[in-house]
């Protein structure tokens, strides 16, 4: 992939406006132990929830992680989930003139019960239909009073009757390159928009035609285009990756750019992703064909997050440069893959220490912590909390070297560095299922063994491994 770095560094300098349906993405998150004895279904222990923007809002969500100059259009009830609506706008500095009421109708809310990384029920809260008069004249002139300043506009249609083919004649008469999230079979209300970003099911639905390889991907996308007037298709198709077809430029052959292969954890808002990147990309100035690489790569970073997620402009790079981590991972990394093992129902385990030469007492602490755990995360002191610790003369290995060796080991599932003199903080935020120390020390001298135990978390004393120890290693090598 050529360097990205002009057109990221320009995400600041553009502005994007999207328009659609918004919702809030409601997660509910819990686990089953048992069947209801009033009928054969499952009972869910509520454990904790969370609350996303949804819909255009997940779009306009991510071109703000991007750090894009956003604006929004759309219709939102008189209600809580409007207000929940406004406050979270707000924290990602985004305007919420653009939100029209309309008290005939409440917002739209998605809510999604979750146990053990499944969806067991989705509720839909929402009324759909055509925008009433006054509401439809409110609209439009928000868009008036936004448009003239954007570099691109998106049009996210989740079906619920705020696009239509009127504001896609409106929108497109204005003069800017559209982007169309669409939905349905018919997308001939979508005519004369730059491109129209369906996923495979829905290409093959608005196209009565086949879908599975790159040749019927592109049969279908050129007879689509042909029938309604849609300038160019980003079909993505999932773990196949994306393919751009061309309509506007006849002599150029459609390319398919294959997916970075990644756990899958959740795909909701990944077209979302897509869309906002594609925007932003397209408002630096950057080619179709550019903008869908990086997009690509924004899709299959999102879908290894739980819920609708959003990626930043340092995620990007990193999975681009695609460097073999030797540093360990950040807090916040850590925290969102210990987010990721416990909606998949797996227990994390957390020990920590200096590990300065790795020795046989060690391997044998890490195996007995990754025996009593799903996963096993060590939280690794810095070089300077090192030398705090054990003097100017300590560590012999460095913490890349430290961090290194650990991650190479079939026991360690993940390395997090810390700086502090001790771990208690990093164990509050990770609040593992088990904390593990070694038999030298007792329960009530272990580091965050009270936080653990608050919870009903497991605290563990490995047996230690005699006459073991870094400390009597480098006495015999000075000897």
């Amino acid at each position: 992939m050529v360097d990205m770095t002009a057109y990221f560094e320009s995400f600041r300098q553009v502005r994007v406006l999207c328009i659609g349906d918004i919702m809030l993405d409601h997660f509910m998150y819990g686990s089953v132990a048992r069947i209801s004895p009033e009928a054969p279904i499952p009972v869910l222990k509520l454990e904790r929830e969370t609350q996303m923007l949804g819909g255009v809002g997940n779009v306009v969500a991510n071109l703000a992680a991007l750090g894009v100059k956003t604006s929004v259009v759309a219709l939102v009830g008189q209600d809580a989930a409007a207000e929940q609506i406004r406050a979270k706008l707000q924290d990602i500095r985004v305007a919420c003139s653009g939100l029209m009421t309309d008290g005939d109708r409440p917002t739209s809310v998605k809510t999604r019960f979750l146990s053990g990384g499944q969806q067991l029920l989705r509720t839909d809260r929402e009324k759909t239909g055509a925008l009433s008069g006054d509401c439809r004249d409110r609209f439009y002139a928000a868009i008036d009073a936004a448009i003239m300043e954007a570099d691109i506009v998106v049009l996210s249609d989740y079906g619920k009757g705020t696009i239509d083919a009127d504001l896609c004649r409106y929108v497109v008469s204005r003069g800017k390159r559209v982007i169309v999230d669409p939905k349905g079979r018919d997308y001939s209300c979508y005519k004369g928009t730059f491109l129209v970003t369906p996923n495979r099911a829905e290409l093959a639905e608005a196209s009565d035609m086949a879908t599975g390889t790159d040749e019927e991907v592109t049969a279908a996308a050129k007879s689509l285009m042909e029938k309604t007037g849609v300038e160019n298709i980003l079909a993505t198709r999932s773990k196949d990756g994306m393919s751009i077809v061309y309509g506007a430029d006849k002599k150029k052959d459609p390319v398919h750019i294959k997916t970075s292969v990644r756990e899958v954890y959740d795909v909701s808002g990944a077209g979302d992703t897509v869309v906002a990147v594609m925007a932003a990309m397209l408002a630096t100035g950057a080619e179709l064909e550019s903008a869908a690489a990086v997009a690509n790569v924004a899709g299959g970073i999102v879908v290894g997050k739980i819920g609708t997620a959003t990626v930043t402009v340092p995620d990007i790079k990193k999975q681009i440069d695609n460097t073999r981590n030797t540093g360990g991972v950040t807090r916040e990394e850590a925290l969102e893959q210990v987010e990721r093992w416990r909606a998949n129902g797996l227990s994390v385990g957390f020990t920590n220490g200096c590990f300065d030469l790795l020795h046989p007492g060690h391997i044998s602490l890490l195996e007995q912590a990754r025996a009593r755990c799903d996963r096993l995360i060590v939280g690794l002191n810095t070089d300077a909390s090192v030398r705090r610790l054990k003097g100017e003369a300590r560590p012999i290995q460095n913490e890349t070297a430290r961090t290194t060796v650990l991650q190479a080991l079939a026991a360690v599932d993940m390395v997090v560095l810390f700086d502090e003199d001790t771990p208690e903080q990093l164990i509050k935020d990770i609040s593992p299922n088990l904390l593990v120390k070694g038999a030298d020390y007792t329960i009530e001298n272990v580091v965050g063994a009270a936080h653990v135990m608050s919870y009903g978390g497991e605290v563990y004393l490995a047996e230690l491994t005699e006459g073991q120890s870094t400390t009597g290693m480098v006495g015999r090598m000075v000897a």
